[in-house]
């Protein structure tokens, strides 16, 4: 009995330690996420225009994602997404973003990442297993500054419009040929294997980790 104790509390000693772990590496990327979106609205005139903010219906967040090595030429990072539901910003799901090679061979090693998604037609295009950018769901580098009375047709009739902020510098990417897919793994870490991304970001009333806090008061903005 003692031996059959004893067994017992190592294996949830090790769950927890594992469950304490995992949740540092959530709660760092949240915190990255967040410190991506407070830096980039801190100056108006190099940020997403207010009234596209305003239109967008989810914002995903990918910080520091950077170079593949066991892919070649390629990137990959993992983010977070959140979607407007009933005046309020959901509950965050991970999020992968993977492409053949957006031109990191400028000299930086990595890149952040923000995405509107323009539409409710495209949240449910990223909600199945995965979506390829300009072919399966029509993508836009997206206009900088204060008003985006400047932008193009392509821009305002674009599914997604993509950002990237790269050593400083903050400007719409052309992300066509990458891959967006939900993060099924690190979904489950987070929330349980009975909450889908899904019942996050449409149906809603799931309870955000506390750590999200920080990424859901930048994401606020004009709100």
């Amino acid at each position: 009995m003692r031996r059959f104790a004893a067994t017992g509390l190592v294996v949830l000693l090790t769950a927890a330690s594992t469950s304490a772990a995992i949740s540092t590496t959530h709660a760092r990327r949240i915190s990255d996420a967040a410190a991506v979106l407070t830096e980039i609205h801190a100056v108006p005139d190099k940020d997403v225009p207010q009234d596209l903010w305003d239109k967008a219906s989810c914002v995903l967040v990918v910080p520091g994602m950077k170079k593949a090595a066991f892919i070649f030429g390629g990137e990959y990072g993992k983010g977070l997404m959140s979607c407007r539901k009933d005046g309020a910003w959901t509950a965050p799901v991970n999020m992968r973003v993977e492409k053949g090679s957006w031109g990191l061979q400028i000299g930086a090693q990595s890149i952040d990442l923000v995405l509107l998604v323009m539409n409710d037609k495209g949240i449910q295009k990223l909600l199945g297993n995965k979506v390829s950018l300009g072919a399966e769901m029509s993508i836009a580098a997206g206009p900088v500054g204060r008003d985006a009375r400047a932008a193009t047709d392509a821009q305002m009739q674009a599914e997604i419009l993509s950002y990237s902020r790269t050593q400083g510098l903050f400007a719409g990417i052309n992300l066509s040929g990458g891959v967006i897919r939900a993060d099924e793994d690190d979904n489950k870490d987070m929330y349980g294997t009975k909450i889908t991304p899904k019942s996050i970001l449409v149906d809603g009333g799931v309870e955000p980790p506390k750590e999200a806090e920080g990424f859901l008061k930048a994401l606020q903005r004009g709100m």
